[in-house]
């Protein structure tokens, strides 16, 4: 390394200690005594979060290329909605998405709080001395992030990773991506259009109007929406959402497994399914987590997707796209 390029990074502080870890998964417990003389990297995340998702394929390159010099992945799991907190959950995602390294789980909000971090997912790589030499928030910049990351370990390689990405791993396509996350749940639900309004925490049936107008979204149905959560009540309830983007993804799922049916502009989606829908539109949720419900081949222009529940059951939290 080259002693005189490092110094030009900046010092942004020490390491916090990872002692509010509610419990590890893949290591015993870390700490910053036991980290002198590697390069940390600290991975914020949540396993329903499709930032993340999009960046996990280079935390995975870096953690695989990287580890023999030096480096440590941390990867603090900072749950945002209640059955993230669940460790039944967390190992789930973690050994179906090649997450290998180390893992605290941050159910308190304790090491988020003490990075005062404030964001999913969030990087920050700090020296062989314990100091954090440099940070970046949401996706991109993996590039910077690399070449940072090899002037920590003094390697003298500029060639960066290249990564093969699938599902919802693959990058957005930014260049036509109209519509922001939203999410079912009141307490920060935007763009409901269903004509009875949207009530707290009572069943009560909803019916999508007419036209919905760009990143609206109305419910068909016998639902109760609740401050993280819209349940259905009875089977053949549904959701319309009017989008603009290349992927539609759903957190979503479900106590018992439920059926559903996707139709896009009315129609099966065929070769626009996303990996969790066969071409006729057919897919069933069950574990709490993000379904790839669209990914659209061909042109990206406004388009309405209608998503009907055959059972009882089903639990929406929040909406993304790519």
């Amino acid at each position: 390394m080259t002693a005189h390029r490092s110094a030009r990074l900046p010092v942004e502080g020490h390491l916090p200690a990872f002692d509010g870890a509610t419990t590890w998964l893949n290591s015993p417990p870390l700490t910053p005594g036991g980290l002198r003389g590697k390069v940390v990297l600290v991975n914020f995340w949540t396993y329903t979060c499709v930032n993340w998702l999009r960046q996990l394929p280079y935390v995975r390159e870096w953690s695989r290329r990287y580890a023999a010099a030096g480096l440590v992945v941390v990867g603090v799991h900072t749950p945002e909605f209640p059955f993230e907190h669940d460790q039944a959950n967390v190992r789930r995602e973690v050994a179906a998405r090649g997450v290998g390294w180390p893992v605290p789980m941050d159910n308190d909000y304790a090491i988020w709080t003490a990075f005062a971090n404030h964001y999913w997912p969030a990087l920050y790589l700090a020296d062989t001395e314990g100091r954090i030499r440099y940070h970046h928030f949401g996706e991109g910049e993996y590039g910077r992030t690399e070449l940072v990351l090899q002037e920590l370990l003094g390697s003298s390689s500029h060639h960066l990773v290249t990564v093969e990405a699938s599902g919802a791993e693959v990058g957005a396509d930014w260049g036509t991506l109209r519509s922001p996350e939203n999410y079912a749940g009141y307490a920060r639900a935007e763009r409901f259009a269903s004509p009875e309004g949207l009530d707290h925490d009572k069943p009560r049936r909803y019916s999508v109007p007419g036209r919905l107008g760009l990143n609206s979204w109305a419910l068909d149905g016998d639902w109760t929406i609740g401050e993280q959560a819209t349940t259905l009540n009875s089977a053949a309830g549904g959701v319309a959402y009017r989008f603009h983007a290349r992927d539609l993804n759903v957190v979503m799922g479900a106590a018992t497994p439920v059926r559903f049916r996707v139709r896009l502009d009315g129609a099966p989606p065929g070769e626009a399914a996303g990996g969790d829908l066969d071409p006729d539109g057919h897919g069933t949720a069950a574990d709490r987590r993000l379904y790839q419900l669209l990914r659209q081949p061909g042109r990206v222009a406004d388009r309405t997707a209608e998503i009907t529940f055959l059972d009882p059951g089903a639990e929406l939290y929040s909406f993304t796209f790519g």
